[in-house]
């Protein structure tokens, strides 16, 4: 897996927890050893550019995703899974489990959404979270 991390926010976080966390979700999924992925943590303020330029929505949010090939779970061929962009100060917020818990849950859940997983609706909902939830789980007890 070819992770590329990005820090632009001011925000200490440990990226090689960021980087195991994405590689161990991304094998979990079966995708392919030659994948890529990039990792790009933002302050609140390019969050909120990004957010209203491609989601048409004011203000920042805690996890953007934008996929790229078009991977799907068991891809057998490499390819760019896409980019995720995370913001921690507006996590901070909502963290239950403290910052850097989040943001480990947040990266499966953009590396799920680049895959083509959604949370439209409870069914999609109910899936992805119990998904998002099983690998953090299974990366935190390795």
């Amino acid at each position: 897996m070819n992770i590329e991390l990005s820090n632009e926010s001011g925000v200490v976080v440990v990226e090689a927890d960021l980087i195991s966390v994405a590689e161990y979700a991304m094998h979990q999924m079966g995708l392919h050893e030659d994948c890529d992925l990039a990792i790009s943590i933002v302050d609140e303020s390019r969050m909120s550019e990004l957010h209203e330029e491609w989601m048409d929505l004011k203000g920042p949010t805690d996890v953007l995703s934008f996929p790229m090939d078009e991977l799907t779970p068991d891809s057998p061929d490499p390819g760019i899974v896409g980019d995720i962009v995370l913001c921690p100060q507006f996590v901070q917020a909502q963290a239950k489990s403290g910052l850097e818990a989040e943001l480990h849950l947040l990266t499966i859940h953009g590396i799920l959404h680049c895959l083509g997983y959604d949370h439209a609706d409870p069914d999609e909902e109910k899936v992805m979270f119990a998904l998002q939830e099983s690998i953090l789980a299974k990366w935190q007890a390795r």
